[in-house]
């Protein structure tokens, strides 16, 4: 089967399960972790083989391919097209580890795979590996997952040495129950902890290397479409999260307006008001140009990737800046049908409020902070030094 039809046979098994993710959504919230039946549905897809190389039974599908699988879950829920995004990006993080290592995580050709890259953890060397112990919080998906990727410093005799990434086996963290929130509650995302937990050697990379791929001792290495930036792969997946919620805000907007008329005016057919048309023109425009900005990075990344090379500092800080301004325009496209809506939103039983609140939530992560991203891309786009080492 080609690529071509393995993304059809993907997105057509996706499509079909929209209304059943955001007929869960309620559920998901209520409980603070998505219904078992999305991760279900999802892993019956082939969703979790997206980015599993294909020598293990994966897909091995491009950041262009995954981004719209991402878009259309984050359409029917947003909270499980974030833990998609999560799981998806992370086990495509796991392919930067030795063979030895991707040998036992892509075991079984589908995984789910967590992350939190704040180096809040320390690792101490040992006979064979390190002792891992630490604390990360906002660990999306870490209630579904089969592998962690902790984020922490190695611990020398003078003090910390290296920051690393280490590859550590779900059960062997603690979840602690601590997530309750007002926007993306379905993600689940809580603190973990690890204590005096130990990591064999090739179970942790570099964190410097894998920022720019060049992590050895894998046969996946070189120019082989697949070996992108890792953090303008991340923002790529990250946008298309935002793109989809924003797609479903608007389709739930329409679906709304037969029938309903404005409050306290003569509009029988809310339809019919000229600010409603530029309201919708408004949105969908907004959608479609953030839409737009990603096909560019993507052909970035991908041309690169292909070319076995790395993007630019200046691209990846375009990258940044670009995603950062894609991802407040869906935003803003949102807010503007949520304001349109009239005071029956804000039930409970209403999916748009849900998607209203859940897209304010996930825009305020600092991977996708506006001003920070776009400081970044200005400074590069006046010829000066991007001053952040995060590229």
């Amino acid at each position: 089967m080609s690529t071509h039809d393995e993304l059809k046979f993907l997105l057509d098994a996706v499509q079909s399960i929209v209304p059943t993710l955001r007929k869960n959504g309620r559920e998901a919230e209520d409980r603070r972790w998505i219904p078992e039946e999305n991760i279900e549905l999802l892993e019956k897809a082939g969703v979790f083989r997206m980015a599993v190389p294909r020598r293990f039974g994966g897909l091995e599908l491009g950041v262009a391919e995954q981004s719209k699988v991402i878009a259309e879950i984050a359409r029917g829920c947003p909270s499980t097209g974030w833990l998609t995004m999560v799981w998806v990006t992370s086990a495509w993080a796991s392919s930067l580890y030795p063979d030895t290592a991707q040998e036992e995580i892509f075991a079984g050709g589908s995984v789910r795979v967590s992350i939190v890259f704040a180096p809040s953890g320390t690792l101490v060397p040992v006979d064979g590996g390190y002792l891992l112990n630490g604390t990360w919080k906002f660990n999306s998906g870490c209630r579904g997952a089969h592998w962690n990727l902790a984020a922490g410093m190695v611990q020398g005799p003078d003090g910390p040495s290296e920051e690393v990434i280490a590859m550590v086996p779900m059960d062997k963290m603690t979840i602690v129950d601590d997530w309750d929130v007002s926007a993306g509650a379905g993600t689940g995302s809580a603190t973990t902890v690890a204590k005096d937990v130990f990591v064999p050697a090739h179970h942790v990379v570099s964190y410097e290397e894998a920022m720019v791929g060049t992590t050895s001792h894998r046969a996946n290495s070189g120019a082989t479409g697949r070996n992108y930036g890792l953090l303008g792969y991340i923002l790529a997946d990250v946008a298309s999260v935002f793109i989809g919620i924003a797609r479903g805000a608007y389709d739930l907007f329409v679906e709304r307006l037969p029938g309903r008329g404005i409050t306290y005016t003569n509009w029988t057919e809310q339809s019919e008001y000229p600010l409603t048309q530029l309201q919708v023109a408004t949105a969908a425009n907004k959608i479609d140009a953030a839409e737009a900005l990603s096909t560019r990075w993507i052909e970035v990344l991908q041309k690169r990737a292909d070319a076995g090379e790395q993007p630019t500092d200046s691209e990846k800080a375009v990258i940044r800046g670009q995603t950062a301004y894609a991802v407040e325009l869906c935003r803003e496209a949102v807010e503007l049908l949520f304001r349109a809506c009239g005071g029956s939103v804000i039930q409970r039983g209403v999916d748009l409020q849900r998607f209203q609140r859940d897209i304010q939530g996930f825009s305020l992560h600092a991977l996708v902070q506006l001003n920070a991203n776009l400081e970044v891309q200005g400074r590069v786009l006046l010829g000066l030094d991007p001053e952040t080492d995060f590229l």
